[in-house]
């Protein structure tokens, strides 16, 4: 028998996870009648794949936020890893629709991008796929995957692996993950049917939202200076109280939400209500429009439902816009199952008003006539849109909202309690003083509160403070920038340890051996501790036992722990980091320990400081002053502004004294004074004064055009203003008898 090549199955998937591989043979076909129909590379490797055996949960294909659903045209964030101490050398990871078998362009959903090209690239003969860049060794890989367009249905994402011989691919479990497409956020009305609620009693919930719009997301024709949440406004209602619904018309206080950010209006229309309103939903405007959650919290606010009035409505303006808002139209708190819903999560897109026409952020006022009917915005509006797509894709949600319920009381009626918690129905509803803090003022978060003036058990007093930022209205007085509170000393409160708020456990460390029975850790971090300053007792700390190669064979060796990470190389922007082990007994065959004892990452410090840039300094400017002392300027513009707490910004204006001659005083004796004295009066009383002109020697002058616009808005820049010769004399030197120009600064006040 002849020795045979390789078959073509197995070369196939040499292909595809090890260019190397592809390179060293030509690809094979089939016979031909086995390919009853002419079908694409991709479909040749997906039917390879399926015969090969089911991985382990060493490695596993994740989508970041483990999302069931996609937003079509979102992008989302794929990650391939391997749990220590596997690895894998080669990979290919697909987008496919649920059911189709890869033989069809259509077949492939969505789109996948690079993030790392010196990891990952696209497969030369399967464009759609994703594999590696160069095999080698490697525990993670990470690449972008934007979802395909609305109406595509369910989507599979495949990840197949080779690690040392075998290659392993999943048709179910961890290197698969299946997703459908989420319901559209918003239809062209809201029109949902609205149901009679069955649910007994009362309960109560807490709304936060989460303001996601910012020049990351968001990044086209963004507005660094002005952008903004509005004051948030809404209430919970009864089915007959509409606040907004889209095909319908905006209110007078819908208006002024949408174009001006007032929520008075608004508010004035929701107690107007009486009996269709329970709760008044109030929360604070947010500029800038978005910061980090640990430098300033979410807004919430608390509100109740009952069986009447079981709906939920709110909005907000994203400004600067037209008429531009987010929110909820009549959520339904009350299940079909005579409950009520224990959370609701909403991605947002902005929504129009139809009370104004412009198209961008800082659109000038251009009021709608007739009023226009309330609508989504699309990413098809207008060209110059921020949100404009020429493909129609999705717009990326600029907020999330969250509603949670805290408390229910009375009796409930539906017979199966929705957790443990709710077991306990009468629970005493405990209501919020009211915050009546004016729309107008505006504040900084809440300082940390106080340590308790007492130490011991006897009450004492705690502080906290905050800023007023600004005072729209100086008419309307801004109450108290201080807060005090009773206290005791800690360990003196009836509380349990369960007021602490704690991290969430950061994923277990590796096993300290690599070989055999070891331990592994993991840890977490006290968020927030107990108002009443007590020590938070809830562990942070947690070891279990682990096993790596149960059945360690003569081959293997036993290593040291990892070390600690060396400090990254960078410090600032990318860098790389590495940490060591220690052979701890060779391999008892005398062959060479396998084990990595080198460990390179890439680690990522804060972003450099990038120093303030200045322009060249302009010429100096003429003397002020025609004789006598004067001044002289100069300027420069600033071409870059300091970031990441770069070098600020130096001066951009310099003076210096000037002295051109000095002034005539008196009659003066000289023959050159004298002839020069009859010079002027002789022009006088020949040409006399003529007003809105000015005369300078040897030649009558036009009077002084107006100043310039200033060239900057703010830092400091400069104002022209010309005078020229409107008709110069026969006796004058054409030296003294020129255009005049006067440079002066502006807008000195820093940006």
């Amino acid at each position: 028998m002849t020795a045979a090549g390789p078959h073509p199955r197995v070369l196939l998937l040499l292909c595809l996870f090890s260019s190397a591989a592809c390179n060293m043979f030509a690809f094979t076909e089939e016979p031909s009648e086995r390919a009853g129909k002419a079908d694409g590379y991709c479909s040749r490797i997906l039917r390879a794949q399926s015969n090969r055996k089911d991985g382990n949960s060493e490695f596993r294909l994740r989508v970041e936020g483990d999302p069931e659903s996609y937003h079509p045209g979102s992008t989302y964030r794929v990650t391939l890893s391997a749990t220590s101490p596997s690895y894998f050398r080669g990979f290919t990871v697909i987008a496919l629709r649920e059911g189709a078998e890869g033989d069809k362009d259509e077949d492939y959903a969505g789109n996948f991008q690079i993030i790392d090209e010196e990891e990952t690239q696209f497969m030369t003969n399967c464009p759609p796929a994703v594999t590696e860049s160069t095999p080698r060794r490697r525990t993670t890989i990470q690449v972008f995957w934007t979802a395909p367009p609305s109406g595509s249905g369910c989507v599979v994402l495949k990840a197949s692996i080779v690690q040392k011989r075998i290659i392993y691919f999943q048709d179910e479990g961890s290197l698969t993950k299946r997703m459908c497409e989420k319901e559209s956020l918003y239809g062209d009305a809201t029109d949902k049917p609205l149901l009679d609620c069955c649910a007994c009693g009362t309960a109560k919930y807490r709304v936060t939202f989460y303001g996601n719009w910012s020049e990351k997301t968001h990044p086209k024709d963004y507005p660094r200076r002005a952008n903004h949440w509005s004051a948030i406004i809404g209430s919970s209602h009864s089915k007959n109280y509409v606040l907004w619904e889209y095909g319908g018309f905006s209110s007078e206080g819908v208006k002024q939400v949408a174009e001006l950010g007032s929520p008075v209006k608004m508010e004035e229309e929701i107690r107007q209500k009486g009996d269709d309103v329970l709760t008044v939903i109030k929360m604070k405007a947010q500029w800038p429009a978005w910061q980090p959650l640990n430098v300033r919290a979410a807004p919430s606010a608390e509100f109740s439902v009952d069986r009447s009035r079981h709906l939920m409505s709110f909005l907000t303006m994203l400004g600067p816009s037209p008429d531009w808002n987010v929110g909820l139209s009549a959520e339904d708190l009350c299940t079909k199952e005579c409950g009520w819903a224990q959370k609701v999560v909403q991605d947002l897109i902005p929504w129009d008003a139809g009370t104004d026409s412009g198209f961008t952020y800082e659109s000038p006022n251009k009021p709608t006539s007739p009023q226009d009917k309330i609508r989504p915005l699309t990413s098809l509006d207008h060209p110059q849109s921020p949100f404009y797509d020429p493909e129609g894709g999705a717009i990326t949600p600029v907020a999330r909202v969250m509603v949670e319920r805290i408390a229910r009381k009375g009796e409930q009626c539906n017979i199966v309690p929705d957790n443990v918690d709710d077991i306990v129905a009468d629970i005493a509803q405990e209501e919020k003083e009211e915050d009546d803090t004016p729309e107008t003022c505006i504040y900084s978060n809440w300082s940390p509160w106080s340590v308790c003036s007492s130490a011991t058990c006897e009450k004492g007093k705690r502080m906290r403070q905050r800023m007023l930022k600004a005072q729209l209205d100086l008419s309307v007085p801004c109450p108290h920038t201080q807060d005090f509170e009773p206290c005791m000393g800690p360990g003196c409160s009836d509380e349990d340890a369960s007021t602490c708020m704690m991290s969430e456990w950061i994923n277990w460390s590796p096993c300290s051996m690599s070989c055999g029975a070891g331990i592994r850790s993991r840890e977490r971090y006290v968020k927030q501790f107990p108002d009443d300053g007590s020590i938070c007792t809830l562990p942070t700390e947690e070891t279990e036992n682990c096993v790596i190669n149960e059945e360690c064979s003569p081959s293997s060796c036993l290593v040291t722990e990892w070390g600690e990470w060396d400090v990254c190389s960078a410090t600032c922007g990318l860098g790389m980091k590495r940490r060591e082990r220690m052979v701890q007994m060779p391999p008892a065959d005398g062959s060479i320990c396998g084990a990595e004892v080198l460990e390179v990452e890439k680690c990522m410090m804060p972003e450099c400081p990038i120093d303030c840039v200045m322009s060249e300094w302009t010429e100096w400017s003429e003397c002020n002053k025609s004789c006598g002392k004067g001044h002289t300027i100069r300027t420069r513009m600033v071409m870059l502004e300091p970031q990441f707490g770069g070098d600020p910004c130096p001066e951009t204006i310099q003076r210096k004294k000037c002295k051109i001659r000095k002034c005539n005083r008196g009659q003066g004796n000289s023959d050159e004074k004298k002839r020069r004295k009859e010079q002027r009066e002789k022009r006088r009383s020949k040409q006399g004064r003529t007003e809105g002109t000015s005369e300078h020697p040897g030649c009558r002058m036009r009077p002084w055009s107006s100043w310039t616009e200033c060239t900057k808005l703010c830092g400091g820049g400069i104002q022209e203003r010309l005078m020229t010769v409107k008709q110069r004399f026969k006796t004058a030197q054409l030296s003294s008898c020129k255009d005049r120009k006067e440079i002066r600064a502006c807008n000195v006040h820093p940006c």
